[in-house]
C-alpha cells in the first residue's frame, strides 16, 4: 500500500469529507447531502471555518497518492478532572468505503493517538455509534475500553 499522509483539511477537501460522512447508512441519515457550492450548503463551510479557526480542534485528511481516503477530527480538551490531563476526542472518523479493511483506520486512530502522546494528553477518547459493532470490534482491537455509557440530546 502506497504511504499515507496526515494533513490538516483544507477548504477545497471539505466535498471530498462530507462525501466520506454520508458514505454509509447512519451517516447519510445524518447529513443533508454534499455541498455543491458555498451558496447552496453554507452549513458545512462554516462548521469547516469554525474547526479550522479553532487551536483546540483538527480535521485531519488522511491522503493516498493524491486522493483522500479517510478523515477524522481531533478535539483537544482541557480539564480539571485526572488532576489537569488534556484529553483528546476523536470523532467523525471515515474511511472511504471502498477502502476499509485495508489497514488504513489503524493507521489513522494510530497516528491520532501518537499525536495525543506528543501533546501531553492523559487520556484518548472516542464515541462511536451503538449499531456500528464492527467499530466497536475494531476500536477494542485497538486497546479502546467501553468505560462508559455516553449519552446525546439532538436539538
Amino acid at each position: 500500500m502506497a504511504e499515507l499522509i496526515f494533513r490538516t483539511a483544507r477548504r477545497a477537501d471539505v466535498p471530498a469529507i462530507v462525501a466520506m460522512l454520508l458514505d454509509d447508512e447512519i451517516g447519510a441519515a445524518r447529513e443533508s447531502g454534499p455541498p455543491v457550492h458555498e451558496e447552496i450548503d453554507a452549513a458545512y463551510w462554516a462548521g469547516f471555518e469554525a474547526v479550522d479557526a479553532d487551536p483546540r480542534n483538527e480535521l485531519v485528511v488522511a491522503e493516498r497518492d493524491g486522493e483522500l481516503v479517510g478523515t477524522m477530527q481531533l478535539t483537544f480538551i482541557p480539564s480539571l478532572s485526572r488532576r489537569g490531563a488534556e484529553r483528546l476526542q476523536i470523532e467523525a472518523v471515515r474511511v472511504r468505503s471502498d477502502l476499509r479493511g485495508r489497514g488504513i483506520g489503524r493507521r489513522m486512530i494510530t497516528w491520532a493517538v501518537d499525536q495525543a502522546r506528543e501533546r501531553g494528553c492523559g487520556l484518548v477518547q472516542l464515541t462511536t455509534d451503538k449499531r456500528r459493532a464492527d467499530a466497536h470490534r475494531f476500536y477494542a482491537s485497538l486497546g479502546f475500553q467501553a468505560t462508559h455509557e455516553g449519552m446525546k440530546l439532538i436539538l
